[in-house]
């Protein structure tokens, strides 16, 4: 892998972008780091971002790429990893290598994309290519079918009957997938979509929840229960808890499909406070705050 730094952060989007984010952040970076849009010292910087771009962008934008970029990170495509990577070469030797097209800029020091690829949309065609494979290949895709699951379901796993061809068919789809996650079978492919949570917040593997304590609770200290995807947890409070404080649950998030490992829960902490005080409640604040 050319390089080590991380593809959210290459495309300046989060780590729960949307597919249509991803490639409006791709088609705003590419356009500013193209190689023909700078000249002299600057246009080797723009070589490295263009190339840099353009490997985020082709795995990012492929779900199974993306999840095993997830869980893994740069590892997931280093030399021999067989995930259809980059294996250290160079891409700038004149244009650069994705799969088996090459790509070409001009070096007049302006691009002009419509010369090259007429009317259409240069990133629509880029994106006919990422996915690597040969054009024989790409004439016998298998069919793809999409089906909805809910949350939980994704975590835990489920087996669904769906209708294919006319023909009933159970499908298992495996534990800890991601939205936007394609399955492949033998005869065709399922994309599935996850339906949000009410209060699990995913990010990749791991688990995100906000979570209300008392001002009392917060100052004194206590044991709350907070819900994980694996039932009510006993939460220990320190006293002197401060608002937006971050406790992790080691272990408790997502698991990685066929594995055996988990991510982790992260709890927010937000100080409930009162805004209809009694009057012994304001004397006690009152008295509180004067000692203090």
């Amino acid at each position: 892998m050319a390089t080590t730094k991380d593809f959210y952060e290459t495309l300046g989007v989060s780590k729960n972008a949307t597919a249509e984010e991803l490639k409006k952040a791709y088609r705003q970076q590419a356009l500013q780091w193209h190689p023909d849009k700078h000249a002299g010292e600057g246009k080797k910087e723009a070589e490295q971002k263009f190339k840099e771009i353009n490997q985020a962008y082709e795995v990012l934008r492929d779900p199974q790429k993306r999840q095993m970029y997830d869980q893994m990170g740069h590892a997931a495509f280093s030399q021999g990893a067989g995930a259809g990577g980059f294996g250290g070469q160079n891409p700038f030797g004149g244009g650069f290598q994705q799969g088996p097209f090459t790509y070409r800029y001009s070096t007049g020091g302006n691009v002009n994309f419509e010369d090259i690829f007429g009317s259409s949309d240069p990133f629509d065609i880029f994106e006919q290519f990422f996915g690597g494979g040969s054009p024989g290949r790409r004439r016998q895709q298998k069919p793809v079918y999409a089906i909805t699951i809910d949350f939980m379901e994704a975590i835990e796993g489920v087996t669904k009957t769906v209708s294919i061809d006319s023909q009933q068919r159970s499908i298992k789809i495996p534990a800890g997938i991601d939205d936007r996650t394609r399955i492949r079978f033998s005869d065709f492919d399922i994309l599935v979509s996850v339906r949000p949570h009410d209060t699990f917040k995913r990010q990749g593997q791991d688990i995100v929840i906000e979570y209300p304590i008392s001002f009392a609770t917060a100052a004194l200290g206590g044991v709350v229960e907070v819900p994980t995807i694996d039932g009510d947890f006993q939460l220990k409070i320190r006293s002197g808890t401060q608002p937006g404080t971050l406790v992790r649950l080691r272990g408790k998030g997502v698991p990685y499909p066929r594995s055996n490992n988990r991510g982790d829960q992260y709890i927010r902490l937000k100080i409930d406070v009162p805004t209809n005080l009694s009057r012994r409640q304001k004397e006690l604040l009152q008295e509180f705050e004067g000692e203090s």
